[in-house]
């Protein structure tokens, strides 16, 4: 059975990262963005890692930042990956990852009109300019860096894109495994759909998003079950 992998991004406190390690979170996302409601400095960073246990991966999300700003992050943080949100090239997001020697995810924000040629040919221009490229995200197109709580078309997921990326824009409790089930993504990212408020997590609704995503994944397993033919 596949287990769909969960990272629960723009941690800042470190009760809500403790929630998210106790529910069962792979990876945790911290914004270096200074925009942000949910911005850490790179101090801020080091100090949340630290409480990070052995493989719970910590992740940096950047937007349109200077290789002397990824730099200063990875110098101070455990990173185990890099996110990039803006405006960056494939040429840069290679220049960036390279300098500080970290895989990265490219963020795609898929619109109404985002074709799924599209999706897989943005995937093959990242994996051809840099050894570094783990995978896409996919967020929902806003007209500002980050999400808005907002969830995109996932019929636009090519089936064959699906279990490499990584599906965000507006997951929240009530539509994970809805999410889930339809893309079978490797990975789910959630922010807003976790939160008291901006930049406050809540844990129960952090335990019940991993809870949902974890349905998701026996409700996927059965019907595979279901599927597969007798090898008798």
């Amino acid at each position: 059975m596949q287990r769909t992998r969960i990272k629960i991004c723009g941690i800042t406190r470190q009760e809500d990262l403790r929630a998210a390690v106790d529910a069962g979170a792979d990876a945790l996302g911290f914004v270096f963005y200074p925009k942000s409601p949910r911005y850490v400095t790179p101090r801020q960073a080091a100090e949340l890692c630290a409480a990070l246990p052995p493989y719970v991966s910590a992740v940096a999300l950047f937007v349109n930042a200077t290789v002397e700003e990824v730099r200063a992050v990875a110098d101070s943080a455990p990173l185990a990956l890099i996110q990039f949100h803006g405006d960056e090239t494939a040429e840069q997001c290679a220049e960036l990852a390279a300098a500080v020697s970290r895989p990265f995810v490219r963020a795609f924000r898929v619109r109404p009109d985002t074709r799924p040629d599209e999706l897989l040919e943005y995937e093959r221009t990242y994996r051809a300019a840099s050894p570094w490229f783990s995978g896409l995200l996919l967020d929902t197109w806003v007209d500002a860096y980050g999400g808005a709580g907002k969830v995109f078309d996932w019929s636009l997921v090519p089936k064959e894109l699906a279990p490499r990326v990584v599906l965000s824009g507006g997951l929240n409790v009530q539509n994970a495994t809805d999410a889930t089930v339809r893309v079978r993504p490797f990975a789910v990212d959630v922010s807003s759909g976790v939160e008291a408020q901006k930049g406050i997590k809540d844990a129960r609704k952090i335990a019940d998003f991993v809870g949902a995503v974890r349905a998701a994944d026996a409700i996927a397993s059965s019907e595979n079950h279901h599927e597969r033919p007798s090898e008798r």
